[in-house]
């Protein structure tokens, strides 16, 4: 599994429209609110050329590209933190996800409601982070009574947890999301038992119509999504819901035909996945033999024993070394044989940082 992204915004914007041309579901999308009640889930292949220029090479029997999970969650609206719409069981669900993809209608269209009644970006964007901040608030609030108790004990640990959940509650109280904070990785391990929603990334994705592709630069509600999405170190990408549906029924040919016409080089779902993999800090290595090609996600500093341990943790415990070769050494050479008659081939131990890229065969013992 690549990673987790779990679909939020508000009602009627084009979540579920998204979903369905992203992952080719069957996710309900409608015109009215609370049309998505329980998540619905979709696994997508992560696009990479350089799985298949290896599957070209070797010949396997199979081959198995990384992917992700979306999950579309329903909408949710003013109120959801007190269980408005259903609001606890929603926001449980975005508790389970590696990275928000917020979705924030950016278009005109009469024949679509929206649930305030008026198009305003930002004011959207704040229903939704109000929300998840007074859930989160709700969660601190409970911790800080919880663990202050231990102070009264002369608990030096607990003090200090306290301090950290005071830190946040104060952020919390003025509206603006945990990741908007600077903290450090002491203050990260604290705060990791709470699964707090607002300390999880956030990719905003404006859905504009066909007239603001490729970049929407000349829509002012993209820009005013672009300018708070960095007040929070967060990106945005832009995406149209219209042109996603258009293209998930094409070809490949038929499909970069058609984008090119629009001055795009790449669907909306490459650009989130790209995004989605810079956000999360992730990377890609490859185990290629005649069984089997296969794609693998790891995080940016994993060494040679936590990549062996994505296959399996058997993998991990009993590492001996990693046969490595750089991508581009490998197409060269044509084959891990030639590599290694080339002297090309390295033997990488414990402490080996992966690289993007790399083509490895683990050796263990267990």
């Amino acid at each position: 599994m690549g990673f987790k992204c779990g679909i939020v915004g508000l009602p009627n914007v084009g979540k579920s429209t998204i979903f369905n041309a992203l992952t080719a579901a069957e996710a309900e999308a409608a015109n009215y609110p609370f049309c998505t009640i329980e998540p619905n889930v979709g696994i997508v292949e992560v696009p990479d050329d350089r799985l298949k220029t290896l599957e070209e090479l070797v010949q396997p029997k199979k081959t198995v590209p990384a992917v992700i999970e979306f999950v579309d969650i329903a909408g949710l609206v003013k109120g959801a933190s007190q269980g408005e719409g259903l609001g606890n069981q929603f926001l449980g669900h975005i508790k389970a996800v590696d990275v928000i993809v917020h979705v924030v209608r950016c278009f005109e269209d009469s024949n679509i409601t929206h649930v305030d009644g008026k198009i305003n970006p930002i004011d959207d964007i704040e229903v939704i982070n109000t929300e998840l901040c007074l859930k989160d608030l709700d969660t601190v609030e409970k911790n800080i009574y919880r663990v202050g108790k231990l102070t009264k004990s002369g608990d030096k640990e607990a003090k200090r947890q306290v301090e950290v959940f005071q830190k946040v509650k104060e952020c919390l109280d003025n509206g603006k999301a945990v990741r908007s904070l600077d903290l450090n990785d002491s203050e990260l391990k604290d705060l990791a038992p709470l699964m707090l929603i607002t300390l999880k990334p956030v990719i905003y994705v404006t859905n504009v119509s066909e007239e603001d592709l490729p970049d929407g630069k000349d829509n002012e509600m993209v820009n005013q999504v672009r300018e708070f999405a960095n007040t929070e170190n967060s990106e945005t990408v832009v995406i149209s819901g219209a042109i996603e549906s258009e293209i998930s029924v094409m070809d490949e040919e038929e499909k970069l035909e058609f984008l090119s016409s629009y001055g795009l080089t790449e669907s909306g779902l490459n650009k989130l996945i790209r995004q989605g993999y810079e956000t999360l800090g992730l990377r890609t290595y490859f185990t290629a033999g005649v069984q089997e090609v296969r794609a693998w996600t790891i995080h940016v500093g994993d060494t040679a024993p936590q990549a062996a341990g994505v296959i399996h943790t058997d993998f991990e415990r009993g590492f001996i070394a990693a046969e490595t070769i750089g991508y581009e050494e490998f197409v060269k050479q044509g084959s891990r044989q030639a590599a290694n008659e080339a002297g090309v081939m390295r033997k990488e131990g414990k402490t080996y940082i992966v690289k993007d890229g790399d083509v490895i065969l683990f050796r263990f013992n267990v």
